[in-house]
């Protein structure tokens, strides 16, 4: 019997006979239904998950036509990890005239916002530069990143520190506080750089601390809509199931811990974002079709929920795809095709 050449979710290679495969696809969407509450994908789905894995290619795309939109988070800082240091109004111009980016991302070094405040005046200008050498949207982004509040680097107690002395009220008090502060740094670097010409705002990596990260991303995004009501913001999670680090937080009467794609993106509704990128993480020890019909389970109801623009997010070690530096473009493709075409997904 032929052998079906694949991945594991680390990226080493994996070959499985069709059966196997079949297994393996069904596991991955139980596990789905299973953690999130998700239906079945349909038979034909899985047919479709069958095929695109049996194919011989090296590289799968979408027919013209299915093409979709795709955003970008930390443009800037990935052009360096190839080793190509160029300044990063340079690093926009490749990511538009070499690569063919759809939209553009300015981005420092230190990704989030809290670190921005002392240097926003800088930022600014970098954008105008960027803003005269490109044409494409060009967004700015940042992580809200609450790990930064705490001590001994940030104001604010660390609650990972006095949850273990039973100290839950005063954790629960120094993340709310941090809440606050986050969302003002927000505000503070979005204002700013939406003034000085940014096309939209991206907070990525939205969730990484939690309930209390969510929060404040929530919050913000909700303060920047009403007071700019044509901003765009782009919200991408951290995660696909929101940790409850506090455990008491609400946003719109909706407890935020435990929350799974589909409930993250009617919140991120609600608040006013503009696109909304979910995520499912990948795990190591299964083959790349358990993770992705994973994914797709997870995210199909969400897309098919939304009302605004869904851009699931493919990359290291999320949506399928492996979890190594340079993701080997076999099972990226053939992720990101049958992410777009099963979920119907706006982009990627």
């Amino acid at each position: 019997m032929s052998k079906i050449l694949t991945r594991m979710g680390d990226g080493s290679p994996l070959s499985m006979t069709e059966a196997e495969l079949r297994a393996d696809l069904e596991d991955g969407i139980a596990q789905a239904m299973e953690n999130g509450g998700v239906p079945e994908l349909e038979q034909e789905e899985i047919e479709y998950l069958v095929d695109l894995f049996k194919r011989p290619d090296r590289i799968v795309g979408v027919p013209p036509g299915r093409e979709v939109i795709l955003t970008y988070d930390a443009g800037t800082l990935k052009i360096k990890r190839h080793s190509l240091f160029e300044d990063r109004v340079n690093a926009l111009a490749i990511y538009e005239r070499l690569l063919g980016a759809d939209t553009l991302e300015l981005c420092h070094v230190d990704y989030s916002y809290k670190t921005l405040k002392p240097i926003v005046s800088y930022e600014q200008g970098t954008l105008e530069q960027g803003l005269v050498n490109t044409h494409a949207p060009l967004f700015y982004g940042a992580m809200p990143n609450l790990g930064l509040y705490t001590q001994p680097d940030g104001p604010f107690p660390n609650p990972m520190e006095l949850l273990p002395h039973g100290k839950i009220k005063e954790g629960r008090e120094s993340y709310d506080r941090m809440v606050g502060s986050a969302v003002e740094d927000i505000c503070f670097i979005a204002e700013a750089m939406w003034e000085s010409g940014a096309d939209a705002i991206n907070l990525d990596t939205v969730g990484a601390s939690g309930d209390p990260d969510f929060m404040a991303s929530l919050t913000a995004v909700e303060k920047l809509t009403r007071k700019y009501p044509d901003m765009p913001i782009e919200v991408g999670m951290a995660g696909e199931f929101v940790l409850g680090m506090h455990g008491e937080m609400f946003y719109d009467g909706v407890r935020l811990a435990g929350l799974y794609p589909l409930d993250q993106l009617k919140l991120a509704e609600k608040a006013g974002a503009t696109i909304f990128g979910p995520v499912v993480n990948t795990n190591n020890n299964e083959s790349v079709p358990w993770n992705l019909a994973r994914t797709i389970a997870l995210i199909k109801p969400c897309s098919q929920a939304a009302k605004i623009p869904v851009h699931a997010n493919m990359g290291m070690g999320v949506g399928a795809v492996p979890v190594t530096d340079y993701p080997p473009v076999d099972a990226v493709s053939r992720a990101s095709r049958a992410m777009v075409e099963l979920c119907k997904l706006d982009g990627l």
